[in-house]
Formats: C-alpha cells, structure tokens, sequence
C-alpha cells in the first residue's frame, strides 16, 4: 500500500508543477493549437492555446511508477517487473507517435499533423514491437498474452493456440494491432473538447486501477479466499492505472473550461495506448470495450458519419464526433463534458459489477 501511496504521490506532484512549467515552455515557443476551420465558432478562441501537454502526463505516469518500484526495491528487494515495463512501453511509444503529430501541426501551422497513413503506419509498427516483446518477456504466472487470447475477463474466449504456434502468434499481433490502433484513436476523437479525455481518462484508469487491484489481491498462488487470477505483476499495474488517473485529475486543474493547455497527440495516443495495453496485460480486452464505453461512442459516431455521408451524402450527426453534435445543438461546452464524464462513469461501474460478477460465479459463491 505504501508502494501505491508514493507512486500516486510523485504522479500528483509531477503534474502539478510540471504543467505549468511546461506551459511557459511551449508559450515561449510559441507551439500553440490549431483549430479545425469547419469546427464550432466557439473554438476558434482556442487558438495558440499551449499544446503537447501530454508530456507532462507521460511523466508523471513513468515516475510514479519507477519511485514506487525504487521503494520496493530498496525496501524488500523486489525485482523491476517486465509487464510494468512492457505496459509503459506501449504507452511511451504511441505518446511518442502523438509528439511526432502535434510538432508536425505546429511547424505547418495548421490542424493537420501526420499523413492519415502515416499515423496508422506508425501505430502498426510500434504495435507489432508490443506484441512481439509480449510473446517474448517472461512472466512470473507463466500464462501469456498469447495464451489468453480473447478474453472477457481472463478466460479465454477464443485461444490463440487452437491452430498452432505459428498462427497463435500471427494472431495475436494482429490482435494487439487492432487493440492498440482502436483505443488510441478512440481516446484522441475524444481529445475535443477542454477536460473531456483527461476527465473521462481519469474516470476510466481509476476503473483499471481498481480492477488490476482486485487481481492483485486473488492472485493464484496468494491463497485469497475465493477464484484467483493468472495474472503477472498485476500490483504493479495498478500502480500504473492509478497514476495515469490521478494524473489525469491533476492535469484538469489546467486543462478545464477555459483549457491553459491541451494534451495533444502526445498525451491521447499515450493514453490510448495504455489503456489497450492494460486490457491485454489484465486479460480484460472484451471487457475493456464497456470500461471505456464513452471513447467507443464517440468512435462509433465518426465511423456512423463518415458511413452515412460516403453512402448517402446526408450526415446523422450535425458534427461528428458526437460530442460537436451536442454542442451545435445549443449545450455548453462545459454542460457537454460534465454529463460525458456521468456517462463514462455508468459504463466504468457497470464493468465493474460485471468484473465482480463474473468473480462470484467462478468462486462459486451465492448471489
């Protein structure tokens, strides 16, 4: 429990002081946001708003984590752990791509960063790497991403291995792929109005946190009353889900209505990132799609528009994501991302009642 103070704590203390400075940083420089001319009117006040605060959030995520394995390590002798360490990876990695994005913006001066294909082309190949270190590190339960295929909560639903090594392993960094591609896109078409992805993030991560704790707790080989879990180093997963929302929450101190900076590419793809890669390292991934229901609404709005329009010529939305739709309706920004957040919030409870549901019947226990 200390190990999850101290690494709440440095997260905290990171992203409050560091986002300021990093404000100052970027005003200096003069990287500011560039606004979508066909968006909202209202938005186009949001012009040379500081950008790229993603940074910020990446870090205080990274050290958090590394003080609570220092304490660990200095206290009890506890090895660093590879699945921490291949988490934060995929989360680095696709923060990475989003910098890449955001200083391609501000050198163009325009709202367009990366060639769609090339973002894709990006996130494919840092996915695969993903996938191939997780078929490759080593893991204390001795039961693999691989091996678990599809899951809805740990159980595989459909395993890999049901046709042999060599498709199991195609499939599986097929599977990381669409993973990866699908929630950091997700979390960035919600990355449109001031406070929405880091609010609904928070909301989201705090879910994780307190599933990867539960796993921790019933742990197989722990001796926990009740189904216990096949899981790796999942303690050190909820320190880092905890992390990520408790930076979240700080970063909206900055980042609410008016916002004094966005997170940029390079805090949605990373977050996006992480997120995919805690559903994989959990064996939560089906599950994952009602935890993070909000950014698959918002996902499935953009696909609906784009969908209807290339068919029909008619839009279903008056803007897509739905979110604009709500705000060329007449809501406030504000009122728009507050009941996002409500939203998100049933779908985060609601996965965790099935995530605890799901525990009941595997332990046998009366309703």
């Amino acid at each position: 429990m200390i190990a999850l103070i101290i690494g709440i704590l440095v997260s905290l203390v990171v992203t409050m002081a560091g986002t300021p400075l990093l404000i100052n940083v970027v005003h200096r420089l003069h990287y500011g946001q560039y606004i979508r001319q066909d968006g909202p009117r209202s938005h186009q006040v949001k012009r040379g708003t500081p950008t790229m605060g993603g940074l910020v959030i990446n870090l205080a995520i990274l050290l958090g984590w590394l003080a609570s394995a220092l304490y660990r390590y200095l206290s009890r002798g506890e090895s660093f752990s590879l699945s921490a360490m291949l988490v934060l990876f995929a989360m680095l990695s696709m923060g990475a791509l989003g910098f890449i994005d955001d200083f391609a913006k501000v050198r163009k001066k325009q709202n367009t960063g990366l060639s769609v294909k090339g973002k894709f082309a990006g996130q494919f190949i840092l996915a695969t790497i993903y996938a191939i270190l997780a078929l490759q590190l080593p893991t204390k339960t001795g039961f693999s991403s691989a091996q678990a295929g599809i899951s809805f909560v740990e159980k595989p639903i459909i395993n890999f291995e049901f046709a042999g090594r060599t498709l199991a392993i195609i499939l599986f960094v097929l599977w990381v792929n669409l993973l990866m591609t699908a929630w950091s896109n997700a979390v960035n078409l919600t990355d449109g109005l001031d406070g929405l992805a880091s609010g609904s993030c928070m909301i989201a991560f705090t879910g994780y946190s307190i599933i990867a704790f539960w796993e921790s707790y019933h742990l197989k080989g722990a001796g926990h009353f009740g189904h216990a879990y096949a899981v790796s180093d999942p303690l050190d997963l909820t320190i880092i889900a905890s992390c990520a929302a408790v930076a979240c929450f700080a970063f909206l101190w900055y980042n609410t209505n008016p916002a004094s900076i966005f997170m940029g590419d390079t805090g949605s793809l990373a977050l996006g990132g992480l997120f995919a890669a805690l559903s994989i390292a959990t064996h939560t991934e089906l599950l994952a799609v009602i935890l993070g229901g909000l950014f698959v609404v918002e996902t499935l709005s953009d696909v609906i528009q784009v969908g209807s329009f290339k068919l029909t010529h008619k839009r279903v939305f008056k803007m897509a994501p739905i979110h604009h739709h709500f705000e060329l309706m007449g809501w406030q920004e504000s009122k728009v991302v507050v009941r996002f957040w409500m939203i998100d919030l049933l779908f985060v409870l609601l996965a965790l009642m099935l995530f605890y549901l799901d525990w009941v019947i595997r332990s046998g226990l009366p309703f």
